[in-house]
């Protein structure tokens, strides 16, 4: 009776993604994109093809499915004799969806939980356990059945949730009517998928609760705003400092509030910081490219920089996605011979090799790619508000469905907590520059290939980066796998520096040295593999800024000097920071659009 169940599961998904398909081509179903046509054709691909792979091994599948059966006995027989509190499946260490007495002590929801997670772990394992399928299709398989499984959960339902269900008897059902006001808000709000609030929306202001170190805006064109530091010390770093955030977020991220902002901590070092600001796109900045982030993005803030400073070479820090800019313009610099204009690049969770860019590679195949392109150029640009769900769905339990939960079950109201706040403030990408992000870096690693990429009418190649490089990662980053951006390390030239921070991909990176939370990694000897570096790697207590202090020192002169003048005759004040491009909020108004940027920046030609 039980020999078949997998396959027989299998079959039905199948069945079940051809009538989904079929309601999506009636309407029926959520709105039919070009992106829900490929994904739905990719499923059906892959799912044929664990069918295929399956019936040819029925004695390894029979063996897991045996397995699952003896646990699931065994499940049965514990639950149904009360006395025995012995657990057969028991959730992961981080999984907190059953952390309510309900699930331990009572014989029906303890029955459920434990036959749900052996279900979902029994599924995986049978998807890793067929032989023949290639390795991304069992990737996109574990990744896309995982979300199926979590979304599934009985925790995410009243009725199989002892927590849920004995709030809404208590509140005689006015969690759900408050969480349904909450939904139908999140709904208006949202994109082509929902996007569930992470926080009040209404509890931070821009330049007041957050983004509020002091400094002045002294450039702006069509792609961003420089933003210059006030200083807090009586004597300063010769050096400026650029930092060079994602242009896929919002730059405050690294200056949230006073206690947690690392532009703050690092002006109160002596460093005069520069931050550039990203206009957030809407359908006017459609034909904006990647290599226009180089030529006229930081390009155009070192020569602003150096103006006001006087300064010929600056330190310079991309993080994410501003960090490939970054190692891009370096490398244009090389392509173009112009004078070492950048002394030092530190890069935070820096993909420069994509070949393993983590849980988001569920998504880098041909046919996705092509109907994101497709999505991308009928719009003109990548929605943040879906960009920004996709990331939460990398973790769907802890990102996504908790949050479900919290405001539509139990009809709580969001916290007030400034990182989800960022967090929630997203911004779109425009559509040329997404698509090349997707296709010739992800999908194509054009990167670190020669003549992969050309910028500004010349081809770039990491290989002639010769300044000194600081990479920071973090180890359970899910954005920017580290092992990969260890691999883009060892692409650039000159002396490099890796260190691996602990925590993800944000509060690994924004770990103010006061908390003394998360420590890091260091070894000064560069492994061919990145396993290999780790396992002679010293572990450190503190944050990793500290060190990173202590290496940018090396590239400054040991005498410091009075604070430079807020801008130049070049490049005077032009507002306060945080500037207006960071208050532009999603979704933007097609009106809006049309507006010029709202000042001309009086800048001289390039050198």
């Amino acid at each position: 009776m039980y020999q078949n169940f997998f396959s027989d599961y299998l079959v039905k998904l199948q069945e079940s993604n051809q009538q989904w398909w079929k309601d999506l081509e009636q309407g029926k179903a959520a709105v039919s994109t070009p992106l829900n046509k490929a994904m739905q054709e990719q499923s059906l691909e892959d799912t044929a093809k664990l069918l295929e792979g399956a019936a040819n091994q029925p004695a390894a599948m029979l063996q897991i499915q045996m397995q699952w059966w003896e646990k699931q006995m065994q499940i049965w027989q514990n639950v149904a004799l009360a006395a025995n509190k012995e657990q057969i499946v028991t959730p992961e260490k981080d999984d907190k969806r059953f952390q309510d007495k309900g699930w331990q002590d009572e014989v029906f929801y303890n029955f459920i939980k434990q036959s749900y997670l052996l279900f979902g772990r029994t599924y995986l394992e049978t998807i890793n356990a067929v032989e023949g399928l290639d390795d991304k299709a069992k990737e996109r398989l574990n990744f896309f059945s995982r979300q199926a499984i979590n979304a599934m959960s009985p925790s995410n339902f009243v009725g199989t949730n002892p927590e849920l269900l004995k709030l809404t008897m208590e509140k005689n059902g006015e969690n759900l009517v408050k969480g349904l006001q909450s939904l139908q808000e999140d709904i208006e709000s949202s994109s082509d998928i929902l996007k569930v609030r992470m926080t009040n929306n209404n509890a931070f202001r821009i330049g007041e609760d957050v983004a509020n170190t002091q400094g002045d805006v002294v450039f702006q064109n069509e792609l961003f705003e420089l933003i210059q530091y006030r200083p807090l010390t009586k004597t300063v770093n010769a050096t400026p400092l650029l930092i060079v955030p994602p242009f896929i977020n919002k730059y405050y991220i690294l200056d949230l509030r006073e206690k947690n902002s690392m532009v703050r901590w690092l002006v109160e070092q002596g460093h005069t910081v520069f931050m550039m600001s990203w206009r957030n796109p809407g359908v006017a900045q459609k034909d904006v490219e990647f290599g226009d982030y180089v030529t006229e993005g930081v390009v155009k803030a070192v020569s602003a920089i150096e103006d006001i400073t006087g300064q010929s070479q600056i330190n310079a820090a991309g993080y994410c996605i501003g960090g490939t800019v970054l190692a891009s313009t370096i490398a244009y610099y090389a392509a173009k011979r112009m004078k070492a204009r950048i002394k030092s690049a530190s890069f935070f969770t820096t993909l420069l090799d994509f070949a393993q860019p983590g849980e988001v590679g569920a998504y880098i195949n041909e046919s996705l790619i092509s109907a994101i392109e497709m999505q991308n150029t009928a719009r003109g640009y990548m929605d943040g508000r879906s960009l920004s769900v996709t990331f939460s769905l990398l973790r769907e339990n802890s990102l996504y469905w908790n949050y479900y939960i919290d405001n539509y079950l139990k009809g709580n109201s969001p916290v007030d907590f400034d990182l989800l706040y960022w967090n929630s403030d997203s911004t779109n990408v425009a559509a040329a520059t997404h698509n090349f992000m997707l296709r010739e870096l992800y999908l194509n690693n054009k990167l670190v290939q020669d003549k992969g990429v050309k910028v500004g009418g010349v081809w770039i190649d990491l290989n002639k980066i010769k300044v000194p490089t600081y990479f920071i990662s973090t180890k359970e980053d899910h954005i920017a796998l580290w092992q990969g951006t260890y691999r883009g390390a060892l692409n650039v030239g000159g002396n490099k520096t890796f260190v691996l921070g602990e925590s993800g991909h944000i509060a690994g990176i924004v770990n103010h040295p006061a908390k003394g939370k998360y420590g890091y990694w260091v070894n000064s000897e560069l492994s061919e593999s990145a396993d290999e570096w780790f396992e002679s790697a010293d572990h450190n207590s503190g944050s990793w800024w500290t060190h990173w202090d202590e290496w940018l020192s090396s590239y400054n002169p040991k005498e410091k000097i009075e604070p430079y003048p807020q801008g130049s005759e070049n490049f005077p004040v032009i507002g306060i920071a945080p500037g207006d491009y960071v208050k532009e909020v999603l979704p933007i108004q097609p009106e809006a659009e049309e507006k010029p940027a709202a000042k001309k920046p009086r800048a001289k030609a390039d050198a």
